[in-house]
């Protein structure tokens, strides 16, 4: 059983978890420039769900029901591999008066026969529903008269709604009743920046283009989402948009570096996500021509998300990802300083980054007065520290930076886009 508790985080089999997706994964049988099971490696890094699934699912059975068995090959090799699944179930996920297009049956057919496999994690229902920029939108209430319909087959998987950077949250707030989980897509690394969230022709000076801009969307997805769901933000390997065409074949290709991962990641986690999904993969014609071969980008795997992961599923942050929010009023003197405390364990955490503006000390405000020091989760010192006139008497150790806290406050060192993951024992 999958569901999202009312804290807004998914909770898989009794378990809390952050879920970490890939969209799209590997060819399935596929393997790494090495020669390694492409999903175990995945899995392995970190990853703990794929999406699956088609946009077009036929409406004839025989049709039909050979795409269910392509899609079951797949949730079996999740399933093998450690993972589950969002199924995507595409253009059938909206039920209008009158369903000319037998929508009501095919999903009848398609959730009946997924909703009992251990490899199944989520359904995923119609993708980017109010795209300004797409002729075919989709109404809100359609939408959820089949998410009732989904939910009375399938009580024990939720239903995830991922929507476009460019629609206010007024007009996102209708699809609420349509799903369980909400995130949008927002890829900020390009030439020009931010080109992927902006219409065309917006002129260059209006809105945000920066990384921060994962930040504003996040915040945007949780005010059109409302209190009791959870956000689910998908980031960026590469998208079409930073792909060269015959048509613009000057596009020059950016991905992501690590720390550019990071300070997204962790701002949208700043801001209320509580899963991510990293999209683009699969995009062969922006990758070295090795990772071409295999069908995934495994030189972006191994120089930044996987990394990534490393730290996000360590037993150091990993419960930061999942706890409940605190109630501790934690400040910051620097307007551009987001920042979000929870409390797990005996543990005050605070995750804070700077969006952007100059490099100087902050200071925070608000811990229990009690608090004399905390630690740096990821950045690391010596113990004891060095002297370069004496030999220490014993082993150096490497350990997590600390923070002294006096009177309920500390300061600390940001450049713009930097994180700083902070853990104090209360």
């Amino acid at each position: 059983m999958v569901s999202v508790d009312s804290t807004g985080v998914l909770v898989s089999d009794g378990q809390k978890v952050f879920p970490i997706n890939v969209s799209q994964p590997p060819p399935l049988g596929g393997k790494t420039v090495d020669g390694q099971d492409a999903f175990k490696e995945l899995a392995n890094g970190g990853v703990t769900f794929m999406r699956v699934g088609r946009q077009a699912w036929a409406g004839d059975p025989a049709n039909l029901d050979a795409q269910i068995a392509e899609a079951e090959k797949s949730l079996d090799a999740a399933r093998d591999s450690g993972m589950r699944c969002w199924l995507w179930l595409g253009g059938r996920a909206i039920i209008p008066t009158p369903d000319t297009s037998g929508n009501r049956d095919v999903l009848t057919r398609i959730v009946n026969h997924f909703k009992g496999h251990p490899g199944l994690g989520a359904w995923k229902g119609i993708d980017e529903p109010n795209n300004p920029l797409d002729p075919n939108q989709f109404p809100a209430k359609d939408m959820a008269e089949a998410y009732k319909h989904i939910r009375q087959l399938d009580p024990d998987h939720p239903i995830l709604i991922i929507h476009e950077p460019l629609s206010p949250a007024a007009q996102l707030k209708p699809y609420s009743a349509a799903g369980d989980i909400f995130g949008a897509d927002i890829y900020p690394v390009s030439y020009p920046p931010g080109a992927h969230a902006y219409k065309p022709g917006t002129p260059a000076n209006q809105g945000n283009r920066d990384l921060s801009l994962v930040g504003d969307l996040t915040d945007r997805i949780v005010q059109a989402a409302g209190p009791k769901k959870m956000i689910w933000m998908t980031l960026q390997i590469a998208w079409s948009g930073v792909s060269p065409t015959a048509a613009n074949p000057g596009i020059v290709p950016r991905f992501p570096s690590l720390f550019d991962q990071r300070f997204m990641a962790y701002h949208a986690i700043v801001c209320g996500a509580r899963g991510l999904t990293f999209f683009g993969g699969h995009v062969t014609d922006v990758m070295r021509p090795r990772d071409a071969k295999t069908g995934w980008n495994w030189t972006f795997w191994d120089l930044v998300l996987r990394p990534l992961l490393e730290e996000l599923r360590s037993t150091a942050v990993a419960p930061i990802l999942v706890a409940p929010n605190a109630n501790d009023k934690i400040t910051a003197n620097a307007k551009d300083i987001d920042l979000v405390a929870r409390r797990d364990g005996g543990f005050l955490y605070v995750v804070a980054v700077r969006r952007g503006g100059p490099t100087s000390q902050v200071t925070f405000s608000g811990l229990p007065k009690t608090i004399g020091g905390g630690q740096v989760l990821f950045e690391y010192t010596q113990d004891p520290l060095p002297d370069p006139h004496h030999t220490p008497a014993g082993p150096v150790q490497q350990v997590f930076r600390g923070v002294t806290v006096d009177g309920g406050s500390f300061h600390d060192w940001f450049a713009p886009h930097d994180v700083h993951v902070y853990r104090f024992q209360v």
